[in-house]
């Protein structure tokens, strides 16, 4: 998928171990894509076997395959050509049977080393527009403001070095083709979900056009929200299709050895992976809750519309945020990077402030969320609980970040606003986000202001609360605090 606001979204393998966290054990692994995601049955044709191909193009046919029927691949040599062919036609016509859409052209597959793979990332990052490079210090800024990153991290390259350790593969909307990561592109292997999934988005591509502007956002949790629909649909089938496999289905194995489609190595950052993965755990749920109300014309409205907060895919809810309006009061040099997000400011949204408290308690050990309690789910469909006490009753928020030109160099800061349901939940939000910035030893300096004094998150706050709204003004020192929000 297109990378909009640094999270783009892609199949993701990697096996995500989180301390005494697990894949729930009625579900396939947590990987999307990866290795051992869907039982490795034997999948050889029935000497008795007959399937006649149709006059037409019925659904569940493709290209003279049945969705149910058998074929003759073996994988642990890598696919030939012809081999390649077959598991496509047979993964299409199945794409088909589950999601009950028709193709209406051939998908495309390309092989990509992990090593070209993080290479082409490596040298749009050294080749980056002055634009870019902007929207990277706002962006940092962000996951600064999360507590993901920090002040000596550079929060694209963290999502990089995430994304190059856990990609499986990729549709692009633009190429009408699916790329798919191997560490053996002379003997290629496909796992099962990878290629379901990935097809699932070609087949959305070719009914909903993925290029549209209305599967584009403008923040982060817009564009989380968005892929919870684009992500839930193609996840969903992945996990219909796992369930088939070694049942009514054989399904082509796929060797667990080393040049598999799987990932490895890299760098892993645990709370950018937990945000990008929200839409793979949630859209699923908020998938099979739409079919449940409504059926495939209710699927193929939310596609059309997609949901417009994280908010909507964890609860399954058509509340829409909040409008939050903002002036900017900054004084002495400080300035919004206004041609950046909308008007300035991103929307981080309930699914990143989730991370936010988990990561932390995680990290630092914050007084915020229990940190086994991201495994607690209720839906066979869902593999992580992004529901938790102090994200919940979230209305709105909108983080500003802030520069300012000196003789030394740039820094910067940020105003974070958020609004609740009530005043109980923003008081919930404010006591948890003083837990972490107590975790990092912040001393009080003065009436709801404190300073971290070293650190990746040394900085002045000032957190202040007003009804349902929170917020938090962040600088490198208490007067920078004062300059970039004003008291009065």
């Amino acid at each position: 998928m297109l990378t909009r606001h640094g999270i783009g979204a892609v199949t993701l393998s990697l096996l995500l171990v989180l301390s005494g966290c697990a894949a729930p054990a009625d579900e396939p692994s947590l990987a999307e894509g990866g290795a051992g995601a869907v039982s490795n049955t034997s999948d050889i044709a029935s000497p008795d076997a007959n399937f006649s191909d149709p006059d037409d193009d019925p659904l569940g046919w493709e290209e003279g395959y049945w969705y149910n029927e058998s074929l003759r691949i073996d994988q642990s040599d890598g696919l030939s050509d012809a081999e390649l062919d077959r598991y496509m036609a047979r993964s299409m016509a199945r794409v088909e049977y589950l999601r009950h859409e028709e193709f209406t052209e051939n998908v495309s597959v390309d092989v990509l080393t992990r090593t070209e793979y993080r290479q082409r990332s490596a040298n749009r990052s050294a080749n980056q527009s002055a634009e870019a490079a902007a929207f990277d210090e706002w962006n940092n800024q962000v996951w600064e403001a999360l507590f993901v990153t920090g002040e000596e991290n550079d929060s694209q390259e963290a999502i990089s070095g995430t994304q190059g350790s856990s990609v499986a593969g990729f549709y692009s909307p633009r190429n009408d083709a699916i790329t798919i990561i191997t560490n053996s592109p002379d003997s290629p292997t496909i796992d099962n979900a990878t290629l379901v999934h990935e097809l699932t988005h070609a087949l959305q591509d070719q009914h909903y056009d993925l290029t549209s502007e209305k599967y584009s956002a403008e923040t982060q949790d817009g564009e989380l929200a968005v892929d919870g629909a684009i992500e839930g649909d193609a996840k969903y089938v992945e996990l219909r299709y796992a369930s088939m496999c070694g049942g009514e289905w054989a399904c082509v194995p796929t060797p667990t050895a080393e040049g598999g489609s799987g990932g490895s190595g890299g760098s892993i950052n645990y709370g950018i992976f937990l945000t990008i993965f929200q839409p793979y755990s949630d859209g699923p749920v908020y998938v099979h809750d739409v079919l449940e109300r409504g059926g495939w014309d209710a699927l193929d409205e939310m596609m059309r519309n997609p949901p417009a907060s994280t908010e909507q895919t964890i609860h399954s809810t058509d509340e829409e945020p909040v409008p939050i309006s903002f002036r900017s009061r900054a004084t002495n040099g400080w300035s919004t990077f206004s041609e950046q997000g909308q008007g300035g400011s991103d929307t981080l949204g309930e699914a990143s402030i989730f991370t936010m408290f988990w990561y932390q308690a995680r990290t630092a050990n914050a007084d915020t969320v229990p940190v086994r309690d991201i495994s607690e789910t209720e839906s066979r469909y869902d593999t992580y609980n992004y529901d938790a006490v102090p994200s919940n009753g979230w209305a709105n928020d909108r983080l500003f970040p802030y520069e300012k030109s000196t003789g030394s160099g740039e820094e910067y800061g940020y105003v974070w606003v958020t609004e609740w349901d009530t005043e109980g939940d923003a008081r919930e939000f404010r006591d948890a986000y003083l837990n972490i910035l107590a975790a990092h030893d912040a001393a009080k300096q003065g009436q709801n202001t404190w300073v971290i004094e070293d650190g990746p998150f040394a900085d002045a706050f000032r957190v202040r609360i007003d009804g349902t709204r929170v917020v938090v003004v962040n600088g490198p020192t208490v007067e920078d605090v004062n300059d970039i929000r004003p008291r009065n």
